[in-house]
């Protein structure tokens, strides 16, 4: 336990890690900019705020989170993705999953102390392990909320998504392990139809209805449910999903974290991959398992070897890598969407 609460407090204080909190389909952001002034910096209590957002994870439940690293593939064939996954057992980690607009009262466990008065309402979205909430105390909202409460958001009679949409309150997930508050306006025709860069959520009702807890890229082991996410620096693009030079400092960084915490298989399956390639194998070889995950983690490996080499590498290795992944990462660039940043 006193290890994972370094890596909680190490990256909670990095202004280039990201957290999420939410389900699949609703999820709440905090990222920091770099300098961004603080009103609240208490990383021994696992506490953060700026004027934006906050996040805070519960100290009392850190011994009993199971972290899960992961990869994930990019529709661009010279990205990928990564995050750690704070899990808990599936039957400890479940919420109220309420599915109608339901007021819960004065938001006694704000982050930030000038928030407590407010009024926290659960928009009733059904998630299996997120209460998904917003918090005012503007009058006329409250009135609509409450005039609106026990009927589903998304119920065409409601004014309550059109008023929230208008106001812009701040939102609130909560979950067993901890919370990210939203101060900023949620995106949409006040913000040119973008999120607002920094902390923001995104609501996406397609995605509701399949019920999921994460996405089915996410090796997740089907006794847990993950609750949050930290998202340590992407050694190929920032928060925002631009490109930047390869960074082989975060890479390695988080190839720690990945050797710890990964589904077991997978850290030793890279270290065959890069053996294989050290030693000047050829592709048809080497064997692949079958499963997806594995397969995701031989091509994302191979993305890495070829982008984070640009530079270090020679050209008969990188020559080698690109037999590779014509091989075996065949993919297009054509029509990828840029949803590589934590949420979008």
């Amino acid at each position: 336990m006193a290890q994972l609460l370094d890596i909680l407090r190490d990256h909670l204080v990095d202004e280039k890690a990201g957290w999420s909190m939410g389900s699949f389909g609703a999820v709440a952001e905090f990222h920091q900019d770099e300098g961004e002034p603080l009103e609240l910096d208490e990383p021994g209590l696992l506490v953060r705020a700026t004027r934006r957002g906050a996040a805070q994870l519960d100290l009392a439940m850190v011994e009993r989170i199971v972290p899960v690293a992961y990869e994930t593939l990019s529709p661009k064939p010279h990205r990928w993705s990564h995050a750690v996954a704070l899990c808990l057992p599936r039957a400890d980690g479940l919420g109220a999953g309420r599915s109608v607009l339901t007021e819960l009262g004065p938001d006694e466990n704000a982050v930030r102390p000038a928030d407590r008065s407010a009024i926290l309402f659960d928009m009733g979205l059904g998630l299996p392990q997120c209460d998904f909430c917003v918090r005012t105390e503007d009058p006329q909202l409250l009135a609509i909320l409450r005039a609106n409460s026990g009927r589903s958001l998304f119920d065409p009679g409601s004014s309550a998504s059109g008023a929230i949409l208008k106001a812009h309150p701040h939102r609130v997930a909560v979950t067993k392990i901890g919370r990210v508050e939203v101060f900023q306006k949620i995106g949409g025709p006040d913000t040119g139809g973008v999120s607002p860069p920094g902390p923001h959520t995104h609501l996406l009702p397609q995605l509701l209805k399949s019920g999921r807890t994460h996405s089915a890229n996410t090796p997740i082991p089907n006794d847990l449910v993950p609750l949050g996410y930290f998202h340590p620096a992407n050694p190929v693009m920032d928060g925002m999903a631009a490109d930047i030079e390869p960074d082989v400092d975060a890479h390695a960084r988080f190839q720690v974290l990945f050797e710890r915490y990964a589904r077991p298989d997978l850290p030793p399956l890279r270290r065959a991959v890069l053996e294989a390639l050290a030693n000047n194998i050829e592709a048809d070889q080497f064997t692949v398992p079958a499963d997806r995950f594995c397969r995701a983690t031989v091509r994302l490996t191979l993305r890495q070897q070829d982008r984070l080499g640009e530079r270090s590498r020679s050209t008969e290795y990188r020559a080698l890598v690109s037999r590779w992944r014509q091989a075996l990462d065949r993919v297009s660039d054509t029509g990828a969407a840029d949803d590589e940043a934590i949420g979008h």
